[in-house]
């Protein structure tokens, strides 16, 4: 099956409301993280000079909330953009049910661990680090 580019032909071959709330969050997060990881950059790499980056300008860095927010919105939209990516890729290669079962238990498993232990390192961070 080819998947839709434009809206009415995604609503056309749709086969439940989910998957076309799939499809449209697939290409609202796409440009979302687009600006997310740019900005991303222009703030780490571009304001930061190579003789200033070390451990704890980045501590410090993620000790503020605004940067643990952004950091994780950018996480968060860019594992639910991946493992969507990934779910369209095993339903139109993995053509036997119960390894597309597997596959998917096994990717989404991965991916969930990827987060939590993502979230995890994010939030864990704190100034008391610099001091021990």
């Amino acid at each position: 099956m080819i998947r839709a580019r434009r809206y009415q032909d995604a609503r056309a071959q749709a086969r439940s409301n989910p998957e076309l709330a799939w499809w449209v969050f697939m290409r609202v997060s796409g440009v979302v993280l687009i600006f997310l990881v740019l900005g991303h950059i222009y703030m780490t790499f571009l304001l930061t000079s190579e003789l200033q980056a070390s451990y704890s300008v980045v501590v410090n860095q993620l000790a503020q909330p605004v940067w643990k927010i952004y950091d994780w919105l950018m996480l968060t939209l860019a594992m639910l953009h991946g493992v969507n990516g990934a779910r369209y890729s095993i339903d139109d290669y993995v053509q036997k049910v119960s390894r597309r079962v597997w596959t998917k238990t096994l990717v989404y498993g991965l991916a969930a661990l990827i987060y939590v232990l993502g979230t995890m390192g994010l939030f864990i961070i704190s100034k008391a680090m610099l001091a021990g």
